[in-house]
């Protein structure tokens, strides 16, 4: 089966901004989690598969489509996308913006709109301006799943939301990817949210593509100790993928399999992984 996205040498630069050489792909049925720091590229990357602005270079092929076919409009209408921001006339209310939606999309669902407004609460009569921010991010969901979309482009979607909202949002995630034809692309801040969700997790720093792989590989490859500074030392450097020395000593990020067997662990979650590399890049 064809991947949902896939990305080849994808290019971009603003000033003093540079998004060079991704590679990426996401197979279908998976959750894939772009993570990186604020500027890092990552609504950039959202945009470029959206064709929402042009690339310098590259190729992009979405739902088997490259980004340039003439029927790249139609496949569109099979990607649903939520945005850390949801942007609705503040006047209308979830009834109208249905009828707004059915004009929209040629393969809108009334019945599962209804239903997603049941499911999250949502008042139908209720102005947009005065959604709480939780309200109005279920509405851009409600919005998405509802014209039979074969993609999820989520851009920040869970960021400032209460645990209790994102956990319901992140549930719904892995009841979409049941179906093996369904595919999301999520990028955000919290990382324990992707954690949770994820097949595969792709890091942007700034603006370069430090990892994509399957998040519980990623698990298995690393490793953080804490070990004294003569330990460090001694230490193969290829072992080494990051470090942060304090008054008592050294916790580094290594590879599990290049460290002597006499090291003990630590729990190794997403997040440490992050970190890490973040400060110290990425061999893969």
């Amino acid at each position: 089966m064809p991947n949902a996205i896939e990305i080849k040498g994808l290019n971009k630069s603003y000033p003093g901004f540079l998004l060079e050489d991704i590679h990426l792909d996401l197979p279908r049925g998976s959750i894939l989690g772009l993570v990186g720091e604020n500027g890092a590229g990552k609504s950039t990357l959202i945009k470029l598969t959206l064709k929402a602005i042009n690339r310098d270079s590259g190729t992009v092929r979405v739902l088997d489509a490259d980004l340039d076919d003439p029927d790249f409009g139609r496949i569109k209408e099979e990607v649903g996308v939520v945005l850390d921001e949801a942007y609705y006339p503040e006047v209308l209310t979830a009834q109208q913006l249905e009828k707004v939606m059915a004009y929209t999309f040629s393969n809108w669902d009334r019945e599962a709109y209804q239903n997603y407004l049941k499911r999250f609460q949502l008042p139908e009569q209720k102005k947009f301006r005065n959604f709480s921010r939780g309200m109005k991010m279920k509405l851009a969901l409600a919005v998405a799943l509802s014209h039979d979309p074969k993609l999820l482009l989520l851009d920040e979607a869970t960021s400032g939301l209460d645990p209790m909202i994102r956990d319901e949002m992140l549930d719904l995630f892995n009841e979409f990817t049941r179906e093996e034809n369904h595919s999301i692309l999520i990028s955000s801040h919290i990382v324990s949210d992707l954690e949770k969700v994820c097949d595969y997790i792709a890091f942007l720093h700034q603006g370069k593509l430090l990892l994509c792989e399957e998040k519980d590989r990623l698990v298995e490859k690393y490793a953080v100790v804490k070990i004294g500074r003569q330990d460090l030392e001694a230490l193969d450097p290829e072992a080494l993928a990051g470090k942060r020395e304090g008054k008592y000593g050294v916790e580094a990020l290594v590879y599990r399999d290049l460290i002597p067997s006499t090291f003990a662990t630590e729990h190794t979650s997403l997040e440490d992984i992050i970190l890490f590399l973040a400060k110290g890049g990425a061999r893969g």
